[in-house]
């Protein structure tokens, strides 16, 4: 059983019969079987998707996974023309923006909490409520205006309500999870961190800002990619909402005492 990898929630072993074993680090059987159940209605895509065998408690009570094994190369690795990566990666999102979501998608938690209390919009902005309470100390002193950039987040979220339809969305669409064979997509990996049923111009918005968040590239890809969604029909300003939301409601989901890139990245976001 070889480690083929590790991040925040597990580490992965191959089994060498086309399975993967995940270990969980925080998460209990009870805690994986919703992410299972959503996998498993998701519809077909041009690429695949994980898929739970079975999911077992180790001595500790914490959950052990046995999964299909996705092969291909992460496209952060794969050394493809520009041009080409991002049509890959475009490619992701749109073959997203078809797919149906089914009942299970409701009933995943969002980065950690419940999330729907009503419409996508109002689930949302009650999100972002809840998570700027977290980051408030940082955020009102690193982002200008920020009380009045939250309240007027939370209100244009809102009066989205319930008009947008609703398409899966993975939530977390970036190189690394995106597994290439060539110029294929082969897999997308890592589902469960904002995987839920939402709008897909939500997953446009995200991806474009994560295919390069650090390097000095970085603004320009994000222009880019930000451009190509619109020209296939995502609303620029809805982007830059939903934007917003993500970065205050992650702004210190990974360092709460904000001092970590994602935080700066955040905080540029919402200072842009």
């Amino acid at each position: 059983m070889e480690l083929i990898g590790q991040g925040m929630e597990g580490a992965v072993y191959d089994l060498g019969d086309g399975t993967v074993r995940k270990v969980w680090f925080d998460r209990r059987p009870e805690d994986v079987l919703p992410l299972k159940a959503f996998l498993d209605e998701l519809p077909e895509l041009p690429f695949r998707t994980p898929r739970i065998r079975s999911v077992d408690a180790g001595h500790d009570g914490l959950a052990i996974s046995v999964e299909d094994k996705l092969v291909g190369v992460p496209l952060s690795e794969a050394g493809l023309a520009e041009s080409v990566a991002l049509d890959a990666f475009v490619s992701v999102v749109e073959a997203l923006r078809s797919a149906q979501p089914g009942p299970a998608s409701t009933l995943l938690p969002v980065v950690g909490e419940a999330f729907w209390v009503g419409s996508w919009g109002e689930s949302l902005a009650a999100l972002v409520l809840r998570r700027a309470a977290a980051s408030n100390v940082f955020l009102e002193r690193d982002v200008r205006g920020f009380p009045e950039l939250l309240e007027e987040t939370v209100a244009d979220l809102a009066q989205l309500g319930g008009q947008r339809q609703l398409n899966v969305v993975h939530g977390d669409v970036c190189p690394p999870n995106v597994l290439m064979d060539g110029a294929r997509v082969a897999a997308v990996l890592d589902w469960g961190f904002w995987s839920t049923a939402g709008d897909s111009t939500f997953e446009a918005s995200l991806a474009a800002g994560f295919f390069d968040m650090y390097s000095p590239d970085a603004r320009r890809l994000d222009n880019l990619l930000t451009e190509r969604f619109v020209e296939l029909g995502h609303d620029r300003q809805l982007m830059r909402l939903y934007r917003r939301a993500y970065a205050i409601v992650t702004a210190t989901i990974y360092d709460e005492n904000a001092g970590d890139g994602h935080y700066q990245w955040c905080v540029g976001q919402l200072n842009r």
